[in-house]
């Protein structure tokens, strides 16, 4: 296995309250169901647990956070260092007042939004059809329909790479179009999101919509990571992808979807090195046919199976 060489370089890491785990696999985890193992895999009991460990850890250990693996490709080498994964302990959503929830990191987007539902809060119903958590949305600025992260956030704790907990406001995060700026290995464990009065049915009824639409257009029972390109200025992505004579295009188990040309899909036997392939491969095409840079929108992380071409950390 490529991520053979990510073992023994360090044996012992500070003690936790959660779990920790060596050579863990991360393809069960991501949503591609492709890739190496982290080097380490850490699921903190809670924000405090968390933050001792970083505190303790070795400042030269790289750190990740791991959401639902939806918008993201693990390279087949495997990922060094330390991924942290906010498990049920940080998939907690309740609303505070009549417009304000608070959300753990590790919570579901669909659950943030029927809890939103549940308390009449609108403006929240787009998480329904964002597969992610609240962490992965607020370092993302997760959107879809219209609505974004930046229009509900109002706060957030997250704790750094040294270990140290802070809050930020929404306008510390100078938010753009799916980024923000959080620095590498911050994790977000919970966000304060705020909405407006609204009617519990008519939530309801948008939320419906709104998974209909996604149903309709995008392959959803397929392993796939979401939305593979950033939509450039003035374009849509998958047109530029389409018009380049994409649809369908295949590299060994990796295929652009042919139900919405910006989703690359794992046919049964993909390799991330596959996948990503594929992905450069489009961006050729597009680049060739319209002269137009896509950006990826899908994290790619960790290294390549083959150690000539290893690349480590995340690269946009």
């Amino acid at each position: 296995m490529g991520h053979a060489r990510l073992t023994g370089a360090i044996t012992s890491l500070p003690s936790v309250r959660g779990t920790l785990k060596q050579d863990a696999p991360l393809a069960p985890l991501v949503w591609f169901k492709a890739g190496g193992a982290a080097q380490w895999l850490f699921e903190p009991k809670d924000a405090d647990d968390l933050s001792d460990f970083l505190a303790m850890l070795d400042p030269d250990m790289p750190v990740m956070a791991l959401g639902l693996g939806s918008n993201l490709i693990v390279r087949d080498g495997g990922v060094p260092g330390v991924v942290v994964r906010l498990g049920k302990p940080f998939a907690k959503v309740e609303a505070t007042d009549a417009t304000t929830l608070t959300c753990g990191g590790g919570a579901s987007g669909i659950l943030v939004s029927s809890t939103a539902r549940d308390a009449g809060i609108a403006g929240l119903e787009f998480l329904r059809s964002i597969p992610g958590t609240v962490g992965g949305f607020v370092r993302m600025n997760g959107g879809a329909y219209g609505t974004e992260t930046a229009d509900i956030l109002v706060s957030c704790e997250v704790v750094l790479r040294s270990g140290e907990q802070i809050t930020l406001l929404n306008r510390d995060l100078h938010y753009t179009y799916r980024h923000s700026n959080l620095t590498d290995g911050a994790i977000v464990v919970s966000a304060t999101f705020r909405g407006e009065p609204g009617e519990s049915a008519a939530i309801q009824a948008e939320m419906d919509r709104i998974a209909a639409a996604r149903e309709e257009s995008q392959p959803l029972r397929s392993k796939t990571g979401g939305s593979t390109f950033k939509n450039p200025n003035g374009h849509k992505a998958w047109a530029l992808v389409d018009e380049a004579g994409c649809r369908g295009l295949q590299i060994g188990g990796a295929q652009v979807s042919e139900k919405h040309t910006n989703f690359l899909l794992n046919t049964g036997d993909a390799t991330s090195a596959d996948i990503e392939a594929l992905g450069e491969e489009v961006r050729r095409r597009v680049k060739a046919k319209s002269d137009v840079e896509l950006e990826w929108e899908i994290q790619r992380v960790g290294m390549f199976a083959d150690a000539n071409k290893e690349i480590v950390g995340m690269n946009k």
